[in-house]
């Protein structure tokens, strides 16, 4: 292992690039860690329904609609801005869940909870675009380790120790660190480095909107690509969000909640994301899409056997363990084929237009996640989550071609 640190670091604008990578990353991982992982045990424990928590996935639709507004991001003022700007009211927005309560204000709930999506939505379109035109194709394999790492890490602050504070402290106090986390953020962030890419002048509504689609609509192989992108998390995301709610029915406390699948498994994240960089950057995006995605589906099962017992906590561990680990191994190189796919002059538009199907797969297998809990039980639905997985395999040779065929723009 000690000559890869070399290649992997082959000079101090790398190392450079690869540190603000992961700083990125943590700020657009922690506010969706606040709304996928931390928000279901906030309104589990004060009596939401599973059926109401799984519909509240619908706010989640903000990553599938952002491909509406990214062309502004393309067009108007520098990444940078729109980033720390996002931050400061992703702040505002955090602290004033305080003000509100799950048992008597759900209109003001529902609010806040689409102003929080819409604004980390926008976050991410721009940390996104700003990360493509920042990094080289040959980087790309350790930077999305990097990045699913950092962001693994924000969500041990927002989906793990967050709920350990709520625990030990209350809601309030939670949520107001939270708030200055990521004002702490946005300080941090406007010191980002300019981009050595430099950006073609956007002078019309073609050239910001219609131009990143078309683009994207000839690749080789275009529609099958598309399907991929539906369906490779699939199962991964039908089965997330009623994970937490499975812990707080098993009647683990927040604490022990916030400690093994929000911190622990957290890790396990991060190491699998690490290990998954290095070896898509060895093996390749295609062949790294094969191995770990299957592994990635596999992991499913092993919630569903977990759910089929009594409760325990060495269960959970393993339970955590094992998915989190798997869901490190399959991130790695999805990202990379993302941003594989993606024309640097129009990073905001495109890696947005991308993202929001996977986005949109989240959202609509979330709302339909609650219903199918409680209508099949967590280990049957959990099962099933491993078959909704499968379909995204018959698409990879599509998916080679499309590699092979696609030139990376702007070298």
């Amino acid at each position: 292992m000690t000559p890869l640190i070399p290649k992997l670091f082959p000079s101090r604008v790398t190392q450079t690039a690869f540190l603000w990578v992961g700083i990125l990353y943590f700020a657009e991982g922690f506010p969706f860690g606040l709304f996928f992982d931390a928000m279901p045990v906030y309104f589990r424990l004060h009596g939401v329904s599973l059926h109401e928590i799984g519909l509240m996935s619908a706010a989640g639709l903000a990553w599938t609609f952002k491909v509406f507004w990214a062309p502004a991001v393309d067009a108007i003022g520098q990444r940078r801005s729109w980033i720390v700007s996002c931050q400061c009211l992703l702040a505002l927005c955090t602290a004033a869940f305080i003000a509100v309560h799950p048992e008597s204000s759900m209109p003001a709930i529902w609010t806040l909870l689409v102003v929080l999506a819409v604004l980390s939505a926008t976050q991410d379109i721009a940390i996104d675009a700003y990360t493509i035109e920042l990094l080289d194709e040959k980087q790309l394999g350790i930077a999305n380790g990097i990045r699913v790492a950092a962001y693994r890490v924000a969500l041990i602050g927002s989906g793990g120790l967050f709920i350990v504070v709520a625990g030990l402290t209350g809601w309030n106090w939670a949520f107001l660190g939270a708030a200055a986390m990521i004002g702490v953020y946005a300080v941090v962030c406007s010191r980002a480095p300019t981009p050595q890419f430099t950006r073609r002048q956007v002078n019309t509504v073609t050239d910001a909107v219609v131009a990143p689609f078309r683009q994207l609509s000839t690749m080789p192989g275009f529609v099958f690509v598309v399907l991929f992108i539906l369906a490779f998390k699939l199962g991964d995301m039908a089965m997330g969000p009623m994970v937490k709610p499975f812990w707080v029915d098993r009647e683990f406390t927040p604490i022990q909640i916030g400690l093994v699948p929000g911190t622990i498994g957290v890790v396990c994240t991060i190491v699998g994301a690490m290990i998954g960089g290095v070896y898509t950057s060895r093996w390749g995006i295609f062949t790294a899409l094969w191995v770990f995605g299957l592994l990635q589906a596999v992991s499913n099962l092993v919630y569903a056997g977990v759910a089929a017992m009594p409760a325990s906590v060495s269960l959970m561990y393993v339970a955590s363990v094992v998915e989190s680990f798997t869901a490190g191994l399959g991130t790695t190189p999805f990202m990379a084929l993302l941003m594989r796919l993606c024309d640097k002059s129009h990073a905001a538009t495109q890696f947005a237009l991308l993202s929001a199907l996977f986005g949109f797969s989240r959202s609509i297998s979330g709302m339909f996640s609650g219903w199918g809990a409680e209508s099949l039980g967590y280990s049957t639905y959990f099962a099933l989550t491993f078959f909704i997985a499968l379909p995204a395999f018959a698409l990879l040779p599509w998916i080679r071609h499309a590699l092979e065929e696609r030139q990376w723009p702007g070298n």
